[in-house]
C-alpha cells in the first residue's frame, strides 16, 4: 500500500513539485536572491498578525474592553454601553457565537491576506492557491486520501474527547438537529475553504518562491499549532496533513482540492461523533 501510495503521488506531483524546487533554487542565486527578501517578510510578519488578530477576536467578548472604550471616546457613555449590549447580543444564542468565530476566521484568514496581496504585494489572488483552472489534478489521489481517512475518522469518533468536541454545534437529543444545524455546518465548512487558503494558499504559494518545496514545512508549524488544545490525535494528524495538504497545493497550484478534502472529513467527523451517541 506505502509503495502504491508513493508511486501514485510521484506521478501526480513528483514533476512538478521538482519544478518548483527549480524555480526557488534559480531565484536564490539569482541578484534578487542574494537582496533582503521583502515578499517573504511581508508573508510570514502577515501571517504573525493574522493569527493575533483572530485569537484576540474570535468570541464577542474579547472585544467588549475595546470597543467599548472607542465607542465611549466617540458618542459617551451611553454610546459605550450600546456597543458593548450589541456584542453581547452576539453571544446570546450557540449559533451566534459560532457564526462569530466562523467570521473571524474568514477576516483573518482571508480578508486581511487579500489586501497585502492586491494593495501591499500588488499581485493576483489566484497566484496564490485560488485559480480555478485544474483545481482537479490530483482527483485520485485525493480519492485514496478520503479512503484512508474515512475508517480513521470512524475509528477516532468512538473517543470520548472527539465526541465532546464534534460537532460545535452542541446538541443533546435528535430533536434538536434542524436547520441550525445546518446552517453552521455551512459556516463550517466555507471556514475550512479559508483556512485552506491561507495555509496552503497564503503561505505556502508566497514563501515558495524562497523555501521552494519546504514552505510546505513552515506552513504546518503554525497549522498545527492552532491545533493545540484539541484532542492529541488530531493534532499529530495536522502535521501529516499540513504537509501532504500543502505539497498537493504546490503542484496544483490550488487550494481547492485540499479544501474538498478538510470539508470531508469535518463533515465526516460531525457525522460519526453524533451518529455514535444515537442521534442520527
Amino acid at each position: 500500500m506505502r509503495r502504491l501510495l508513493l508511486w501514485a503521488w510521484e506521478q501526480t506531483f513528483g514533476p512538478e513539485i521538482r519544478r518548483v524546487e527549480a524555480d526557488a533554487t534559480a531565484y536564490r542565486n539569482s541578484p534578487a536572491g542574494r537582496q533582503i527578501d521583502s515578499k517573504t517578510v511581508i508573508v510570514l510578519l502577515t501571517v504573525a498578525a493574522a493569527l493575533t488578530a483572530q485569537n484576540f477576536t474570535s468570541h464577542p467578548s474579547d472585544l467588549q474592553p475595546a470597543v467599548g472604550f472607542v465607542a465611549r471616546q466617540l458618542g459617551g457613555a451611553e454610546a459605550g454601553d450600546d456597543a458593548k449590549e450589541w456584542l453581547r447580543d452576539r453571544s446570546a444564542t450557540q449559533l451566534g457565537r459560532l457564526t462569530w468565530w466562523a467570521c473571524s476566521a474568514y477576516a483573518t484568514y482571508v480578508g486581511i491576506p487579500l489586501l497585502v496581496i492586491v494593495f501591499v504585494l500588488r499581485e493576483k489572488p489566484t497566484d496564490y492557491g485560488l485559480k480555478v483552472r485544474g483545481w482537479h489534478h490530483g482527483w485520485k489521489i485525493y480519492l485514496v486520501f478520503v479512503a484512508v481517512m474515512v475508517p480513521l475518522v470512524w475509528f477516532f469518533s468512538a473517543e470520548a474527547r472527539f465526541q465532546a468536541s464534534y460537532p460545535f454545534f452542541k446538541i443533546q437529543s435528535a430533536d434538536e438537529i434542524g436547520r441550525d444545524l445546518m446552517r453552521w455546518e455551512i459556516l463550517y465548512a466555507l471556514q475550512f475553504v479559508a483556512l485552506e487558503f491561507f495555509f496552503r494558499g497564503f503561505i505556502v504559494h508566497g514563501t515558495k518562491h524562497q523555501f521552494g518545496a519546504y514552505s510546505t514545512f513552515v506552513m504546518t508549524v503554525p497549522y498545527c499549532m492552532i491545533h493545540f488544545g484539541k484532542p492529541m490525535p488530531e493534532c499529530v494528524a495536522s502535521i501529516i496533513a499540513g504537509v501532504a495538504l500543502g505539497l498537493m497545493s504546490l503542484a496544483t497550484s490550488s487550494v481547492w482540492l485540499g479544501a474538498a478534502l478538510h470539508v470531508s472529513v469535518a463533515w465526516g467527523m460531525d457525522i460519526c461523533a453524533l451518529s455514535r451517541r444515537g442521534l442520527l
